[in-house]
């Protein structure tokens, strides 16, 4: 199978390059003419136009920032939907909102095309060695088709049904993250200031029912102080609209959603856009002048857990 990659960022670039490690036939395209050398150098194909990759492959990934570029990238006089044919698969993995897919998804079905969507989860750091989820919505077959390319980018994949299902539970998934996020500011300033230590509070929680994936990774560059989880407030701020969003159309009122969107737009406002998200905690040490640091944490994540093949849950 030849697969076309389009989105060498944060994600995407880890994606890619757990497809060219393992020695997939591998077209990419990015705007970024470093990241297409990069991949160049090491095997990889390059392609003029969005367009020119769907001709090329059987497989066309996106994994893009925003709904809006991928529309670009799909919709334009040289994206992807010209150069679609009849058993092509598109698998999007940007994290975007179910209608989007669908409609994107039914351009994409009129070329006789087949479209899925794949977001992922599990943390940019551990997709450098494919140990993160992949949620797929749309054909089974088509998903059993692509299996041996999700399995290489992911350790657990999962089909989640019809087209637009696995976008939904993406959304669910990170708003989730984003909640514990911000307990987490909270959590660590009473901790602070009733003197407790820091290492020892993150070992506690880490084991007992309090713990989260968010308090195993994010809570270490917090208490280092670089804040560096490679994903950032803008990004964290449009998946929490995005779920909002979702929960107004389905006029499900909800009491916190809003909240966290709130909390992430000043965030967003004191520290900038493209601050890293775990920076969110800062608003915590700002207003009660304290700061969450401790010994021996690491200023960035490395995932060690040695690269295995997937498999379906």
């Amino acid at each position: 199978m030849k697969i076309g990659f389009i989105g060498l960022g944060n994600v995407g670039g880890k994606l890619a390059g757990s497809l060219l490690r393992n020695k997939f036939d591998l077209t990419v395209r990015d705007l970024e003419e470093n990241l297409i050398k990069k991949f160049n150098n090491k095997g990889a194909k390059v392609a003029n136009s969005p367009k020119e990759l769907a001709e090329q492959v059987d497989l066309i990934i996106t994994c893009l920032p925003s709904p809006e570029i991928c529309a670009e990238v799909m919709e334009s006089e040289k994206g992807v939907i010209k150069g679609l044919s009849k058993n092509k698969i598109w698998l999007e993995m940007s994290t975007t909102d179910e209608s989007e897919v669908k409609r994107l998804g039914k351009l994409v079905s009129e070329k006789k095309a087949i479209p899925l969507d794949g977001p992922v989860s599990g943390g940019g750091h551990r997709a450098e060695t494919g140990n993160i989820a992949i949620f797929v919505g749309g054909e089974r077959n088509a998903f059993q088709k692509i299996l041996p390319a999700l399995t290489v980018m992911g350790r657990k994949v999962l089909h989640t049904g019809e087209l637009g299902t696995a976008s939904i539970l993406k959304l669910i998934t990170n708003y989730l993250a984003s909640v514990h996020l911000v307990a987490l500011g909270e959590a660590w300033t009473v901790a602070k200031k009733s003197n407790l230590d820091l290492t020892k509070t993150y070992k506690g929680i880490l084991a007992s029912s309090g713990n989260s994936f968010v308090h195993e990774t994010e809570s270490q560059v917090i208490l280092n102080g670089s804040y560096n989880i490679n994903f950032t407030m803008d990004l964290v701020l449009k998946d929490t609209g995005l779920f909002d969003n979702l929960a107004k159309k389905l006029n499900a009122p909800l009491e916190i959603s809003p909240l966290i969107v709130d909390i992430f737009k000043d965030g967003q406002k004191k520290y900038g856009q493209r601050a890293w998200s775990s920076m969110i905690v800062k608003r915590m040490e700002d207003i009660n002048k304290i700061n969450f640091r401790a010994e021996d944490f690491p200023e960035e994540l490395v995932d060690n857990e040695t690269e295995e093949i997937g498999y379906e849950i």
